[in-house]
């Protein structure tokens, strides 16, 4: 059940006390947002958001027939040499918003008929999307699912902070080897983090569950980005979560890499993944014993 709007109050005040000598990421910055000040996010006291809208590109059970109501938000947690949004995570593309401007959005997303909320790089922005859901249970019940859209570099103890807040965790599970995550992402800690992370969510919202038309209303969705040589260790990862999450856990196994960024990349990374690459991902992931797999071979 959705929180109360006392209840969402409460948490907004928690979220933002961590402002002051931040700690919303594993990365524990300690720079007083609140006047200004910015970390390795480059986020200060104002979220910034880069676009919004019905996105139909997202997971089948995520689109529907309105489609995600996707925002983005612009900055990141990680800095992913690889990233294929890099002008919205590295150089921070958008225009500042505040909790009321970000109210507004989610309500003309639901007016245009979208499925869910999916807040896309959430994790530095948590205590401005939070009081906007607070605003808007004040005067009106939003029932839509909200969907955590994140990287999965989270800190647990925040993860705790929006239990009956969030519906849906849709973590990446990107790296297995610590130093191919400080390679590539600068947090040589992702994997040891994202392994308790998403315990944490899945302790919260359970396996993904749908309503009667097959759309996702509440639980746990993991996607895990095959990387050019074998880098993201998909047989780590996916014999994670089917032994320690669930093997009832619906999986994204996505073939979506292209080589992006905002600089020279180094092989294998200058180069798309292959159709045998993904094909043994997918292979994987089936042994490993998951049940629910979003994608097919090649």
């Amino acid at each position: 059940m959705r929180l109360s709007s006392d209840d969402l109050s409460e948490r907004v005040k928690e979220l933002k006390s961590l402002l002051e000598s931040c700690t919303l990421c594993p990365r524990q910055c300690r720079v007083n947002r609140l006047k200004g000040e910015t970390g390795f996010c480059k986020t200060g006291n104002k979220a910034v958001v880069a676009g919004y809208g019905p996105h139909f590109g997202e997971e089948r059970c995520l689109v529907g027939k309105g489609g995600s109501g996707t925002i983005f938000f612009s900055w990141c947690n990680l800095r992913c040499i690889y990233c294929q949004n890099y002008e919205i995570s590295w150089l921070g593309q958008g225009d500042p918003v505040n909790p009321d401007d970000i109210a507004l959005i989610i309500m003309t997303l639901k007016a245009s008929g979208c499925e869910n909320i999916n807040l896309v790089t959430p994790t530095h922005v948590l205590p401005f999307w939070v009081e906007a859901l607070q605003m808007i249970s004040k005067e009106t019940d939003l029932d839509l699912p909200i969907i955590y859209n994140t990287s999965g570099y989270e800190n647990v103890n925040v993860l705790r902070l929006l239990d009956g807040i969030v519906d849906i965790y849709m973590p990446d599970f990107k790296y297995w080897n610590r130093l191919a995550a400080n390679r590539f992402s600068q947090c040589k800690d992702y994997p040891k983090i994202t392994k308790e992370a998403i315990k944490e969510m899945h302790r919260q919202v359970g396996d993904l569950v749908f309503d009667k038309n097959g759309t996702a209303k509440k639980g746990l969705l993991v996607r895990h980005l095959v990387l050019p040589g074998g880098l993201s260790d998909t047989m780590e990862i996916v014999e994670f979560i089917a032994q320690e999450i669930s093997s009832n856990t619906y999986m994204n196994i996505m073939d979506q890499y292209r080589p992006c960024g905002p600089g020279h990349l180094p092989p294998p990374m200058n180069r798309r993944i292959t159709d045998h690459e993904y094909n043994q991902a997918l292979r994987a992931a089936g042994s490993a014993g998951l049940q629910r797999l979003e994608g097919r071979l090649i």
